[in-house]
């Protein structure tokens, strides 16, 4: 794995996710015109930032789908998340704290990577997934609160890529093990007071599948 390295910036507050996609391409700039460059947009939030940072960068767009793992008592409780590929975190003091058994976590994750399945279908209309190997693969989010989504994506495409994480906002102390784990972190806002990602937001929208698909129709579509 190449040297690890982070780029934070200042405390912004972006007007939709179009300007978030603008500027996190201009802290990427060192890969436009990269035969090996590659955008992930983690669905659904993050597929309108990497549609903008993929067409700026002349770069290829795809999709990339990260589930939450849910408490079975309490789905909206997340005990970790499962990406494409098999990337999986699991948060294990939780787990140990509301004695959640092996058979349920298992199960839980056999259900989200079902979903993943479909979702994948469902955006790529039977396109296959990229080829990965070799290739320095950009994952873009519209935000990191706890990471766990992020690291997912990061297990799940760190054998075969050069990972760089891009993200318009995201807390002072990033994850350790995302640190750890991804090659490079561009996070253009770091707010001193981060509560949540909509907070760096005047339009923060829930992105519907309709408007993944459109995106992923586009031109840096491929």
């Amino acid at each position: 794995m190449n040297a690890w390295s982070l780029r934070t910036g200042r405390d912004r507050i972006y007007q939709d996710r179009h300007e978030a996609g603008r500027v996190l391409a201009d802290q990427l700039m060192p890969y436009r015109d990269r035969p090996d460059t590659l955008v992930l947009g983690l669905a659904r939030g993050g597929v309108p930032i990497a549609a903008v940072v993929a067409s700026r960068l002349h770069a290829p767009l795809d999709v990339f789908v990260v589930r939450k793992l849910g408490v079975p008592q309490w789905p909206e409780l997340a005990m970790g998340a499962v990406a494409s590929g098999g990337g999986l975190v699991l948060n294990d003091g939780l787990v140990d704290r509301l004695g959640i058994n092996d058979d349920t976590i298992v199960e839980t994750i056999h259900h989200e990577t079902a979903e993943i399945e479909r979702r994948e279908q469902a955006y790529r209309g039977g396109r296959p997934a990229p080829e990965l190997s070799g290739r320095t693969v950009i994952l873009v989010d519209d935000g990191i609160a706890t990471g766990a989504t992020m690291l997912a994506a990061v297990r799940a495409v760190r054998a075969a890529a050069r990972v760089v994480v891009a993200v318009p906002v995201g807390p002072p102390t990033l994850s350790s093990q995302l640190r750890d784990e991804a090659d490079e972190v561009v996070c253009a806002s770091t707010p001193a007071m981060f509560e949540a990602v909509g907070q760096a937001f005047v339009d923060f929208h829930q992105v519907s599948d309709d408007e993944v698909r459109r995106l992923l129709a586009g031109p840096s579509a491929g």
